[in-house]
């Protein structure tokens, strides 16, 4: 199968990150195509970045899909363009909050997400409500920057591994889920660190992401998720009108 994974932020070096995460986990049949979003922010931190990452990202998902993509993985914590991504096209979207606090549940009852800036924690506390997960996971934020993540000079590990020490011994956690796309490669090393299951959500989206095309199953277009409705779009949102 073909496996297509957008970063929805413009960073590459991020999405080379994510990639690798992707494709070390990936089925040996399974090609990952991973693509930086070609317009909006640099990094995804709150509902304004967010606003200005779903054009780019569904750009970027309609283009793979017209390449022949099986499925999509939007690589982004926030689920950032999830229901309109599912709308815009046909092949199984899916996002790594989704997909890692689907998988996590299966681990601990006690979900411990640490995620980068505090701005984050409400928009995620409204995710963890959606997907039915309230009162098992609780958000925390570990103030480090996205980019950050990327500079082994800034400190950003040592206030992540605080902040999952806090989650294990204050909330009672029993898993850790990793709350950005950027913190991908730290998983294994910090599972065997603190000897608790952590979650990253790019290999939890990309297995699912397996598991649906293997299934033979697709986004139902029956109502919520049906093709958008013909209408103009004006200025330079014309591009995505639909037809």
């Amino acid at each position: 199968m073909k496996l297509l994974v957008v970063n929805p932020n413009t960073t590459a070096s991020m999405t080379a990150t994510i990639a690798a995460a992707a494709r070390a986990v990936a089925d040996g049949e399974t090609e990952v195509v991973a693509v930086t979003s070609a317009m909006g922010p640099a990094s995804i931190e709150g509902y304004y970045d967010e606003a200005f990452a779903v054009p780019g990202l569904i750009r970027a998902i309609r283009d793979g899909e017209a390449a022949g993509a099986d499925a999509a993985v939007i690589a982004c914590f926030d689920d950032t363009g999830l229901d309109a991504a599912r709308a815009a096209v046909a092949i199984p979207v899916l996002g790594l909050c989704e997909a890692g606090l689907s998988l996590a549940a299966m681990l601990a009852p006690r979900i411990g997400i640490v995620t980068t800036l505090a701005r984050s924690r409400v928009p995620l506390e409204h995710l963890v409500q959606r997907y039915g997960m309230a009162g098992r996971a609780f958000v925390r934020a570990a103030d480090i920057p996205v980019l950050s993540l990327e500079d082994p000079t800034s400190g950003a590990k040592a206030k992540l591994t605080a902040e999952i020490e806090r989650a294990l011994e204050e909330d009672g956690a029993e898993a850790i889920l990793l709350g950005c796309a950027g913190m991908a490669d730290l998983a294994a090393e910090l599972s065997e660190t603190f000897g608790v299951p952590v979650v990253d959500g790019v290999g939890a989206a990309v297995k699912q992401a397996e598991a649906l095309v293997a299934l033979g199953l697709r986004t139902s277009k029956h109502r919520t998720y049906a093709a958008p409705l013909a209408k103009p779009y004006a200025g330079l949102m014309a591009e995505f009108e639909p037809r």
